[in-house]
């Protein structure tokens, strides 16, 4: 199913390059891998020399994040001040939700979220297009997969970029096109129509694959804490979830509706699983061990497109955005505690219900449901993602349409966020 180059070894270090390539365009050439007829990936003779991780084991030569880390920007030569703006094909934060990519139709862009700042980008010269941008922390090494009407590369290849090299290093095949892509420290997971791949990120040696239903989106979370990988994609009936735990070698599938899975969300930890339907009116919050229903909250009445699930890493609040134009904070009664613990339901009086609740026996489910704390609203019509910022009790969104805000919510009184900032990253003077 797969095929696999690579074109240095071992994986280079990410550590600050002082002399940065000045010109990213000189060597954006990848190199074409030979295609393998068979299901099984070809061992690569440039990481034969690498020791074999165990399972959910880290590794030295795994790219490590280091947070004081911050990736060259490009020459002023690179600047495009007087261009149009690209077209946005991706965005993503990364794992801590400290930065974000963004994909063109030129393309790739890094951000860093507070303070707001372009870190680098990357233009192309001859095509461009990136579909999927995932990033690995902070360091230097990227996934990136070709996307837009002028691809940069094949739409069914993952590519591994090291920016201090300007180029890619490694590729990963498929019969098909790819949907997404997750990395851990010590994992890669590849997500296509309809099965995932996992493999180890030393040597790129497959670990596992996955069957699903169809899974246009590309549906896929990943534990990031220090651990074993925890897995979370669509199962092979509608409205079901399966969670993989790795360190146990358990497979846990959950009916979590019963409408097609729209969207989902998993804590750093591996131990809750936010998730919503197609319909959009309820997010349910799940002990991800056992597939118990911990909590059930509300977003609205009506149906609607659920773009993006967050929790906040100490699992009390979860953000949902969605095409109705708004932004919602929810309280959540249940906490992901340690690694050793299992998630607990704890009470809360102040978590808004319906004022018809005390009848609720009698009225519909509606009329007792959980609604969120607080709201941002924003222009509908174009998809945003949300994460919650590093400062307390901030959730930062992005738009599809370039747009950044940073706005901050009353965890006790509730009600309209407070906007503290806004930038659109695509423009020109976007570019520090």
């Amino acid at each position: 199913m797969a095929t696999l180059s690579a074109y240095s070894s071992p994986w280079p270090e990410p550590t600050p390059d002082p002399n940065p390539n000045p010109n990213p365009n000189s060597n954006t050439s990848c190199g074409v891998s030979s295609e393998d007829q068979t299901d099984q990936p070809q061992s690569l003779e440039s990481f034969s020399s690498m020791p074999q991780d165990e399972p959910d084991s880290f590794s030295p030569s795994i790219p490590k994040s280091n947070p004081n880390y911050q990736m060259p920007l490009p020459s002023p030569a690179e600047s495009t001040s007087s261009s149009p703006p690209p077209t946005l094909l991706h965005i993503s934060f990364n794992q801590d939700h400290g930065c974000f990519a963004a994909g063109t139709d030129h393309g790739f862009r890094i951000y860093n979220c507070d303070p707001f700042r372009e870190i680098f980008r990357r233009d192309f010269e001859r095509g461009g297009g990136i579909g999927v941008v995932e990033m690995l922390f902070r360091c230097n090494i990227l996934a990136l997969v070709g996307g837009g009407p002028d691809p940069q590369y094949p739409l069914n290849k993952v590519m591994i970029w090291d920016d201090h090299q300007s180029r890619c290093i490694g590729e990963l095949s498929f019969r098909s096109e790819v949907r997404s892509v997750k990395l851990r420290r010590d994992r890669i997971i590849v997500v296509l129509e309809q099965k995932i791949f996992v493999y180890n990120f030393a040597d790129l040696k497959l670990l596992h694959q996955i069957e699903t239903i169809a899974n246009p989106k590309g549906l896929c979370a990943v534990s990031q804490g220090v651990g074993s990988l925890v897995l979370v994609c669509p199962g092979l009936q509608k409205g079901q979830v399966r969670v993989e735990h790795y360190a146990s070698k358990r497979t846990k599938f959950i009916m979590a509706h019963d409408s097609r899975i729209a969207c989902f969300a998993l804590t750093q930890d591996g131990q809750l699983l936010a998730t919503s339907s197609t319909k959009g009116t309820l997010v349910r919050i799940f002990n991800a061990l056992d597939g118990t229903l911990l909590q059930e909250v509300r977003r609205g009445a009506d149906r609607a497109e659920i773009y993006s699930l967050a929790f906040s890493s100490n699992a009390q609040w979860l953000a949902v955005s969605s095409d109705k134009g708004t932004v919602h904070v929810f309280n959540l009664k249940v906490n992901s505690g340690s690694a050793r613990s299992e998630p607990r339901i704890t009470s809360d009086p102040t978590l808004p219900t319906s004022s018809l609740s005390f009848i609720k026996g009698v009225l519909p489910k509606y009329f007792s449901s959980e609604w969120s704390v607080a709201q941002f609203r924003l222009v509908e019509g174009s998809p945003y993602i949300v994460a919650f910022g590093h400062q307390k009790n901030t959730v930062v969104i992005l738009g599809m349409d370039g747009s950044f805000y940073r706005c901050q919510f009353d965890p006790v009184n509730g009600g309209e966020m407070t906007q503290l900032e806004y930038n659109n990253f695509l423009k020109p003077e976007a570019a520090f």
